[in-house]
C-alpha cells in the first residue's frame, strides 16, 4: 500500500446475505420452537392434569375429545425438531435445509389448521359421545348398584355435577364437597365446549404463527440465492 493511501476495510463476502438480516430471521425462525414447547405443555396438561383427566382411566374413553390433543401435542414436537433445524440453516445459509424447513412448516400448518377446524366443527360430536358415556354408566348403576358405580364417582367428580334431572338415584356417588345440584348433562356439555374452543384457538394460532415462519424462510433463502447469483 503505498504512502496516504486510504486504508480500505474488507468488504463481506459476496456469497452471503446480509449478517444482520440472517440474524433478524434467524430469529424469528427460533419463534416455532418456543411455540412447539407451549404447545406440548398445553395439550400434556389437557390430557393429564385437566378436568377430565381420570376418564382415560376408564373402559371407554372420549377418544374423540383426546383426538385433537394428540394432533396438537404431536404438531408440538414436530415445531421443536423442524425449528431447530431452520435456526440451523439459517446460521449456514442452506438453501436446502431452509427449503426442508418451510415443507415441514407446511405440513404442521395443515395439522393445526385440521385440529382447529376439529375443534370447532366436531365439538358437538366430542360432546355427545362423552354424554353418552356417562348415560351408560349412569343406566348400569341403576341396574346394578354395584356395576357401574366406580365410572359414576369418576366422571361426578371430574365435572363437579351430580346425576341427570335429580341427584336423588345417585346421591351415593355425588362429590360431597358439592353445593346444590348439577345437571352433569349440561355440565359435560359445557366443559367439554370450552375445552375444545381453547384447542381450537390455540391450534389456529400457531398455524398463524406457523405462516410467520414460513415466510421468513422463504424470504432468507431468496435472499441467500440472489447473493450467490452475484458472484
Amino acid at each position: 500500500m503505498s504512502k496516504g493511501e486510504p486504508l480500505s476495510v474488507p468488504a463481506p463476502a459476496s456469497g452471503s446475505a446480509h449478517p444482520l438480516f440472517t440474524s433478524i430471521v434467524n430469529t424469528v425462525l427460533f419463534a416455532p420452537q418456543l411455540a412447539g414447547s407451549a404447545v406440548i405443555a398445553f395439550g400434556l396438561w389437557f390430557r393429564f392434569g385437566g378436568t377430565i383427566k381420570d376418564l382415560s382411566s376408564e373402559d371407554k374413553s372420549p377418544e374423540y375429545f383426546y383426538m385433537g390433543l394428540y394432533v396438537l401435542v404431536g404438531a408440538g414436537a414436530l415445531m421443536m425438531a423442524v425449528g431447530f433445524f431452520g435456526c440451523c440453516g439459517a446460521m449456514r445459509e442452506s438453501q436446502c435445509v431452509l427449503g426442508s424447513f418451510f415443507t415441514c412448516l407446511l405440513v404442521i400448518f395443515a395439522a393445526e389448521v385440521t385440529t382447529g377446524v376439529f375443534a370447532f366443527i366436531g365439538k358437538g360430536v366430542a360432546i355427545r359421545h362423552v354424554q353418552t358415556m356417562y348415560e351408560e354408566a349412569y343406566n348400569d348403576y341403576l341396574k346394578d348398584r354395584g356395576k357401574g358405580n366406580g365410572t359414576l364417582v369418576t366422571f361426578h367428580s371430574a365435572f363437579q355435577c351430580c346425576g341427570k334431572e335429580s341427584p336423588e338415584q345417585v346421591q351415593p356417588t355425588c362429590p360431597k364437597e358439592l353445593l346444590g345440584h348439577k345437571n352433569c348433562i349440561d355440565e359435560i356439555e359445557t366443559i367439554i365446549s370450552v375445552k375444545l374452543q381453547l384447542i381450537g384457538i390455540v391450534g389456529i394460532g400457531i398455524a398463524g404463527l406457523t405462516i410467520f415462519g414460513m415466510i421468513f424462510s422463504m424470504v432468507l433463502c431468496c435472499a441467500i440465492r440472489n447473493s450467490r447469483d452475484v458472484i
